[in-house]
């Protein structure tokens, strides 16, 4: 396996310190706008090269791939360029993965009641495509989405008969603190990405459609295990919703993130001000993007590892009719499967936070599936579509069990 990894920041990073102590793969290619960086990450291991990549064009992604006879095509870059990086692979006849899909588009005047183009829709269009060819896009394989929705395919498989609602739910109790200990904003994870899914109109899955519905709609308090404790979730576009529906049979899917008072406050006012707009503006005779400003003036997520504590965690709430090991049902059942990281443990054995490193574990885990052959398809396709006891299996042998909590009914 000869690997084309496409961004190396914070989770591409994270990505290579954890492939590092792996030995399922020939080559990784590190790429980014960035040789220094690209450079930077690729020190820590001699099966490791870097290069410099234009991930907004297509043709630069193929002529990479050729150039490194690269097999798989690991896309670490912020979704708006999930498209040529997706396309660039098919041209090169690699296979691919990512962990958010293409993006989407509000619908034009009900952008609160149905959706426009939904999350991964330009993906699926080729779908027909890439099984014709052979190849596999292995899309939304991360933590969310990715291990949420193994945990979706676990739960359809062996705890659930049936199922009424696929929940996910995302809370931590992390805190950044400045040089002098005062708690300090600085988000864990892109604010570009965050900007996007948590602005636009949040997806839900039920009767047998998606709708749309305001952002920010339906806060909940969900009790997160491992002491995290009491967070107060909100509905927020993300994958999952459009992935889960398409593989399990549920009722209800939905994404739910514990954002926190100020996120909130804080995205609001970046709406009010048209701060959040990805549309360049003239400054001072310079071309530039709102949203680019922004995220270019909070700390680089990869960075603030030394100065956060606390845990995340992602998981998936699970409702409906459990059954027995013989797929007999056993009535009412409430399942939360998730996973727990802690910041500290992260960055004393790999040197990265606790975000960008959960994120990244997936798709190592998955690639390293896909080269021992447990995980085998054409298509584009989501985790659901594969077996996820090879995967919760391997994940735990990497040292980063997952849990389940059972819940009243």
């Amino acid at each position: 396996m000869r690997i084309l990894l496409v961004g190396a920041g914070g989770v591409g990073s994270a990505f290579c310190a954890i492939a590092a102590r792996r030995d399922f793969f020939e080559t990784i290619v590190v790429t980014d706008y960035s040789l220094e960086r690209a450079e930077a990450a690729a020190a820590q291991d001699e099966r490791y090269a870097a290069a410099r990549v234009d991930a907004s064009s297509a043709d630069a992604v193929a002529a990479l791939c050729r150039e490194h006879r690269i097999t798989h095509v690991m896309n670490a870059v912020d979704p708006v360029f999930d498209m040529p990086v997706f396309e660039g692979a098919f041209a090169a006849g690699a296979d691919y993965l990512d962990m958010a899909m293409s993006l989407s588009k509000p619908h034009p005047e009900r952008p609160h009641e149905v959706p426009g183009v939904k999350l991964g829709d330009e993906q699926f269009a080729v779908a027909e495509q890439w099984e014709a060819a052979g190849r596999l896009a292995l899309v939304g394989i991360g933590v969310e989405p990715g291990l949420s929705d193994v945990f979706a395919r676990y739960a359809a498989d062996h705890l659930f008969s049936e199922i009424d609602e696929l929940g996910t739910r995302d809370g931590a109790n992390l805190v950044v603190r400045d040089d002098d200990g005062n708690e300090v904003f600085a988000p864990s994870f892109s604010m570009w990405t965050t900007i996007e899914e948590c602005l636009n109109p949040p997806v839900v899955w039920e009767d047998g459609a998606w709708h749309t519905t305001a952002p920010f709609s339906e806060p909940e308090v969900f009790d997160f295990p491992e002491g995290i404790g009491p967070v107060e979730c909100v509905n927020v576009e993300h994958e999952e919703v459009l992935l889960m529906p398409r593989w399990i049979d549920c009722r209800r899917a939905t994404f739910k993130y514990g954002l926190g008072e100020e996120m909130i406050t804080i995205l609001k006012v970046l709406h009010q001000l048209g701060l959040d707009s990805t549309e360049k503006v003239s400054v001072k005779g310079v071309q530039v993007s709102p949203r680019d400003v922004v995220a270019a003036v909070l700390p680089d997520p990869a960075t603030i590892g030394p100065r956060m504590t606390g845990k995340t965690c992602a998981g998936l709430w699970v409702t409906g009719t459990g059954k027995d090991a013989e797929g007999r049902p056993t009535g009412p059942r409430s399942t939360y499967l998730y996973h727990v990281v802690d910041n500290e443990q992260t960055m004393r054995e790999y040197g990265h936070q606790c975000v960008v490193w959960q994120t990244a574990i997936n798709p190592v885990v998955a690639l390293e599936l896909l080269a021992t052959g447990a995980w085998q398809g054409s298509g584009v396709l989501g985790p659901e579509a594969f077996d996820a006891v090879p995967f919760l299996d391997l994940l735990t042998s990497y040292g980063s069990p997952w849990g389940v909590r059972e819940l009243a009914p």
